[in-house]
């Protein structure tokens, strides 16, 4: 019997390898534009999404009691909180059909009806309605969806004088700052709560979608003690000037209610989105174009390799940016066996020990940058510049037709 060498993998290895790990083909956001120069039109005069005017009616809040500044803020912003409703039709194998329904929320971002919301909001949904507290419904219909993020944007024909919420900054929170969350909880439109920031840098994830199964990273959510149920996500979590610093859009809790334990996806993240939904329907992200796996599961399962830690590139696909950059996979050697191709050890002077680590580096960088990629490769590491592709990614909603 042939011992396979220290650095390869049987044909069997490989194929129960392959199947005891997630695979995922890793992308990661890369901004078109620098968000803070896309101009949005707001009565006739151009604006940046951070330029948005502060909120009227609202009081210096250290002049006024932290009651008052509930009421201030409550008022002058929730207006601008949409209850949004959603209806998915089902037909049965009899041809009857049936009709669900659902609720969340959502914040109008300018005056000419875009609405922020989360992206498992509108998921699926064929009907999309909203209301502003009254008795009037307007049709809505997606502008475009992340589901990477949760985010999304659906949009109405805006009333006249429609309250816009503005953004604020996620990037300056403390914890212990109060914070208010206005959402329609339980079908209850236009609820109030308060709380304070109990963290900050809270790593959460997105709904598993088909490739990543356990969700993309969303880092450095906003936790919070201010109750949020179901129906207020999508909602704005705001300052006590009444700015927007959060999209509510996730509870920690047995009972699928509030504990005081709830996440927002910081508004930092929302405009680095929005600009791309609104021009594209979708994020564009430059893709990587490998599976990947990371090398600590290898190790985990017993299997050798030449170093304890990294991402090691199972598959490379064609004309991607990893093949432009002549990264290597996993090749059949002569011997019947797998021999092992690039591990990435690396990637800007960054350790790449999960594909979350690759996930959050490139979130951070545009398309056509080039990154420098550090890989174990045929006994020795070596540095390589890759150019990174803009490759759209499936983020547009997906209207279930079943």
């Amino acid at each position: 019997m042939t011992k396979n060498s220290v650095y390869q993998l049987s044909g069997r290895q490989l194929l129960l390898l392959a199947f005891a790990s997630a695979l995922i083909a890793v992308g990661a956001t890369a901004l078109v534009y620098n968000y803070g120069k896309i101009m949005l039109a707001k009565n006739g005069a151009d604006q940046t999404l951070a330029e948005a005017a502060p909120p009227t009616g609202i009081s210096d809040p250290s002049s006024v009691s932290d009651e008052q500044n509930n009421i201030e803020v409550y008022r002058s912003i929730s207006p601008g909180v949409a209850f949004i409703n959603t209806t998915v039709y089902q037909q049965d194998m009899w041809g009857d059909v049936s009709e669900g329904t659902g609720n969340g929320s959502g914040s109008v971002i300018d005056t000419d009806g875009n609405i922020l919301t989360n992206y498992h909001v509108i998921e699926g949904a064929q009907k999309l309605t909203v209301s502003f507290g009254g008795d009037k419904v307007y049709p809505a219909k997606v502008v475009g969806g992340d589901p990477d993020t949760d985010l999304a944007i659906i949009k109405i024909d805006p009333p006249a004088g429609v309250t816009v919420v503005p953004l604020g900054d996620s990037d300056k929170l403390t914890v212990g700052q109060k914070v208010l969350a206005i959402g329609n909880p339980f079908g209850l439109d236009r609820t109030l709560t308060t709380g304070v920031i109990s963290g900050l840098q809270r790593p959460i994830r997105s709904k598993p979608m088909p490739g990543a199964p356990t969700g993309r990273p969303i880092d450095a959510a906003i936790q919070t003690d201010a109750s949020i149920n179901p129906g207020n996500s999508g909602g704005p979590l705001l300052d006590k000037f009444g700015k927007m610093i959060g999209i509510n859009s996730q509870i920690l809790g047995p009972s699928g209610g509030s504990v005081g334990v709830g996440f927002a996806i910081p508004v930092s993240t929302a405009k680095r989105v929005i600009p791309q939904l609104l021009q594209f329907g979708e994020v564009r992200r430059p893709k990587l174009g490998a599976s990947l796996i990371p090398a600590t599961e290898v190790v985990a399962r017993g299997y050798r390799l030449p170093v304890e830690k990294g991402l090691v590139l199972q598959r490379v696909d064609p004309g991607t940016t990893a093949a432009n950059a002549g990264l290597k996979g996993l090749t059949q050697s002569m011997d019947g066996g797998i021999a092992l191709g690039d591990i990435i050890i690396s990637v800007d002077g960054q350790p790449m020990n999960d594909l979350d680590d690759l996930f959050r580096l490139l979130d951070k960088k545009q398309i056509g940058e080039t990154i420098q990629v550090e890989l174990y490769r045929g006994g020795k590491n070596v540095t390589v510049p890759v150019k990174l592709l803009g490759t759209a990614t499936a983020s547009k909603p997906v209207r279930r037709t079943e």
